[in-house]
């Protein structure tokens, strides 16, 4: 130290602390003569103990002037050692460093100012300083005193120009820096690190897209600042490094995908935006690098699918159709158990895009790979079965051909089925809005015949016995009226003569006879008029009530139909179609008079002739009721219309009805359960009556 006194006068010591900037500058002018003449004679120990001096009596001083003095000094001394400055930095540029977290904004200042000449001087030199000086500048590019941010914005443009020119820069122990801090919220300093991405990208030598895993979450987390100048700067690095991704023959797609999976679900519109673009380019060029990120890909892009901005939900929709057009294999990576439980997930979406999609990627990994598919199944079955209950019909119908692929094992079609009974046993209003519609498909697709001879095997059993007459009336005006069960029609029809027929008749009839209606109708379809009859007049007075009524007046309606057109012309001959004759005679008795149901079945029945057509003769009824004689025919010579002088009765054709006992039995259930109904009604009503005791 002594030394550096001798060598420096104090005169010039002193101004170096004086209150002036005049006196100071001065005074560090003469300290860069000093230095000069002591590097020209090599005499580096003394320049030693002249930095020395001033980092420890001046910078390091508590007094404001003089740490801005020891500040311009050891600018002052870096100018005279000029090319020589290298060797005594680990001297000078510390203190200057230490220096920019002082308390006095003109300290901070001078700081500035002089690691700007003293990197002027050194330039590629100082770079092993470059992390500590980085660190320096990222806290200066959000001071609090404008000065020292312009101060600070002139020496980071120095660094860069430094940065970009030296071979000895290295971007790997920079990462770890830049990666700590991008993250943090100040406007000033994103800016400073997103121009620090530019920059370092901008140089050929340095490999920044090999790093950009380490960085890029911070970019997608700028797109979303308040500054719209800061969310241009990020959208603009951004789009400049997917670029040079599109140019690139090697990049790290995994990493980079599930960060872009988290910010395609950010509260940012924009940011969503970014990154489900993102993952289009990432679909079209990554390949099967992306295979194991799919399960995660598939997950950002569905609830996409259904944003509210519109160009999201088209790029979503493009990158789903791309995703699924990729045929991959799960010997490569392709989880379809993560795919299975994502698509399983979203059909929880409030959005009925997003469940539509998730279900053609269930229905495609079908196709695909059936078998794996099947292996989750436990894991996705009750969720498909649930979806037949979902508020779109467009959702129902895709999830019933789900169940129709997987149900071609018979287990999982009987699962179905039960199910399916079982979700419109606990949601009667399920059974009224969808029935129709699910019943239907589900017989276009598994075959209406399985479809309906598993529902009547579960039917026949069933505990709930209203319900069953429900679901076995709603069966059957679908059996009568959609067009997807014409073939079902044609072979009832067939029940008298095709084994085949006869058997899905038997199949049907013991769950049939849940309901009256819906048995009476059965036999119309199949042409067993003698036992329709015999079923109209076993009915008593607890079977005719107003859902009865209800019941035979849709009937009534369904007559007059094309489904029913081969029994009106039946009626061309009623002595050959005496029990049909005589059915339509006993429902026409059991209507109202003054219903419209009525008016309807009489005014056909009019229309029957009095005459019929026998040995070639016409013949016409002694009576003066044209159809007296039909009417009060013998049962006893007709088995069943169009099937004169048959014995046996009870074995029509093959069909065996047990004498109605099948039928009465049933019945007799259901009559005792609304007896015990209606006792409890009265019991509750007395109890309501009499009051508290």
């Amino acid at each position: 130290m002594a030394d550096a006194f001798s060598v420096i006068p104090a005169s010039v010591l002193r101004n170096l602390s004086d209150k002036l900037y005049e006196k100071r500058k001065n005074a560090a002018l003469e300290i860069e003569g000093i230095v000069k003449q002591l590097a020209s004679s090599g005499d580096h120990e003394k320049i030693s103990a002249v930095i020395k001096l001033l980092a420890t009596e001046f910078t390091d001083s508590p007094q404001a002037n003089h740490r801005k003095g020891g500040l311009i000094g050891l600018a002052a001394a870096t100018v005279g050692l000029s090319s020589e400055a290298a060797q005594h930095l680990e001297q000078i540029v510390p203190p200057v460093l230490s220096s920019f977290s002082d308390q006095d904004s003109r300290v901070r200042y001078y700081a500035c100012e002089a690691l700007y000449n003293i990197a002027k001087v050194v330039r590629g030199d100082f770079i092993i300083f470059f992390n500590k000086i980085f660190d320096a500048l990222c806290k200066l590019s959000a001071d609090a005193d404008a000065n020292v941010q312009s101060a600070a914005h002139l020496l980071d443009r120095l660094v860069k120009d430094i940065v970009t020119e030296s071979d000895q820069f290295s971007i790997e122990e920079f990462i770890p820096l830049l990666r700590e801090r991008m993250n943090v919220l100040n406007p000033y300093v994103r800016q400073f690190l997103v121009g620090w991405i530019t920059v370092l990208d901008s140089v050929p030598d340095i490999d920044m897209l090999g790093f950009l895993p380490d960085f890029l979450d911070g970019l997608f987390n700028m797109l979303s600042d308040s500054s719209r100048e800061i969310r241009q700067q990020a959208d603009s690095a951004l789009s400049e490094f997917l670029l040079e991704i599109k140019n690139s023959p090697s990049v790290d797609y995994g990493r980079m995908a599930e960060i872009l999976v988290q910010r395609a679900a950010a509260l940012d519109e924009f940011t969503r935006l970014t990154a489900i673009t993102w993952i289009n380019e990432f679909v079209k060029l990554g390949g099967d690098q992306l295979f194991p990120y799919y399960a995660d890909i598939l997950g950002a892009i569905l609830p996409c699918i259904s944003d509210k901005e519109e160009k999201i939900r088209v790029v979503a929709r493009e990158t789903n159709e791309a995703l699924r057009s990729i045929e991959a294999n799960p010997t490569e990576n392709f989880d379809v158990g993560g795919i299975l439980s994502i698509a399983r997930r979203q059909l929880d979406s409030e959005w009925e895009a997003t469940r539509i999609e998730a279900l053609h990627w269930i229905s495609t990994l079908l196709t695909r790979h059936r078998a794996e598919v099947l292996c989750f199944l436990n894991d996705i079955f009750d969720t498909l079965l649930k979806a037949l209950s979902d508020s779109s019909d467009e959702v129902v119908l895709l999830v019933l051909d789900i169940h129709a692929c997987i149900a071609q094992d018979p287990l999982h079609f009987r699962q179905l089925v039960v199910f399916l009974v079982h979700n419109f046993r606990i949601d009667h209003s399920l059974l009224e809005r969808r029935g129709a519609l699910i019943i239907r498909r589900l017989c276009v697709l598994l075959d209406a015949e399985r479809v309906y001879r598993e529902l009547s095997t579960i039917l026949e059993g069933e505990a709930d016995l209203v319900f069953a007459c429900v679901m076995v009336q709603a069966l059957n005006l679908i059996l009568l009226t959609s067009s997807e069960l014409s073939e079902l029609r044609e072979l009832l029809k067939q029940s008298l003569v095709n084994a085949a027929g006869k058997d899905l008749f038997v199949s049907l009839y013991a769950s049939w006879c849940h309901s009256p209606m819906a048995i009476i109708s059965l036999c119309l379809l199949a042409q067993t008029y003698q036992h329709a009859c015999a079923v109209i007049q076993s009915l008593v007075e607890e079977d005719i009530n107003a859902k009865f009524l209800v019941q035979l007046d849709k009937l009534i309606r369904l007559l007059e139909t094309p489904v029913f057109a081969y029994l009106r012309l039946q009626l061309l001959e009623p002595r050959q179609y005496i029990w049909l004759l005589k059915a339509l005679y006993g429902l026409l008795m059991l209507l109202p008079q003054q219903s419209s149901a009525f008016k309807v079945l009489r005014r056909r029945l009019k229309t029957v002739p009095s005459y019929s057509f026998g040995g070639g003769n016409l013949k016409r009824a002694a009576s003066g009721n044209p159809h007296s004689q039909i009417l009060h025919h013998s049962g006893s010579q007709i088995t069943e219309d169009g099937d004169i002088d048959q014995d046996n009765g009870n074995l029509q054709s093959g069909i065996n009805f047990a004498s109605l006992q099948q039928f009465k039995q049933m019945q007799q259930q259901h009559h005792m359960l609304a007896k015990s109904r209606a006792q409890s009604r009265n019991s509750s009503t007395s109890i309501l009556k009499e009051g508290p005791k």
